[in-house]
Order: structure tokens, then sequence, then C-alpha cells
């Protein structure tokens, strides 16, 4: 079985994933360009039972989303670094921040979401799927 591992920027906070994600994908919305200080920010969707917390004890706050869900938000108390999300429409799953891991070149991301919000100069690919805004 795959272990994935990962952390936060200043090491307080250290994880393992164990399995493959159901999912990568890119999210253009507002929220997630805001959390990301970028165009969009990278979720890898995996099943809650799936991440163990190893070292550290992150924090939390719950956050509107822009379809205007709750969104619980996990993160490093040290350094602030968005750990994973815990989306309320979608139980038993949470939605790791991909960019924490301690190896990225595996990652590739098969669906964008928001792309109603992307930034003009982003370009998608054409082998993905596509939503302009959240899926139901």
């Amino acid at each position: 079985m795959t272990v994935h591992t990962g952390g936060c920027q200043c090491g307080a906070v250290r994880y393992e994933v164990v399995g493959e994600p159901r999912q990568v994908i890119v999210c253009h919305c507002r929220e997630c360009q805001r959390q990301s200080g970028s165009a969009f920010g990278m979720t890898m969707v995996v099943d809650e039972a799936a991440l163990r917390i190893v070292q550290g004890e992150p924090k939390t706050f719950t956050r509107k989303t822009d379809s205007g869900r709750e969104l619980l938000c996990v993160f490093c108390p040290q350094c602030g670094t968005r750990i994973y999300h815990k989306p309320q429409y979608r139980p038993g799953t949470i939605s790791v921040k991909p960019g924490t891991l301690d190896d990225t070149s595996w990652l590739k991301p098969g669906t964008h979401l928001w792309t109603v919000r992307k930034q003009g100069w982003v370009h998608v690919p054409d082998d993905v799927v596509v939503h302009e805004k959240q899926p139901s």
C-alpha cells in the first residue's frame, strides 16, 4: 500500500496518507485563490480514514465556500500552512492540500473547478474534466 507523507512549512505538523487519492483537483474559485496566494488552489480528495496526523496538533476554522456551503479548514497553528479541508457536502472524505506533500512529482490534476473565475492567463489542459462552478 502506498503511503504519502507531508507536512506544514515549519515542520510542526506532519501527516501520512495511506493509499491513492480519489482525485486531484485544481480549483479557480476566489477563496482558493486567496488561500493559496496564487491563481488557483489544489486539492487531493482522499477517504477521511486514510489521513493520519503523526506530529503536532492542527487548528481549525470554518468558512463559507463560493457555493454557500461550509468548509472546515485545518492548518498549522505555528506557520499557518493549510493542511486539509473537510467539506460538509462530501462526508467521509477530506481534501488534502497536495502542495504540502513531501513528493509532488506524481501529481496530475484530472479536474478543474470554478473555471468561470479562472485568471485569463491560466491554460486548462484539453484532457481534463472542466466545471464552470461546483458540480452537484
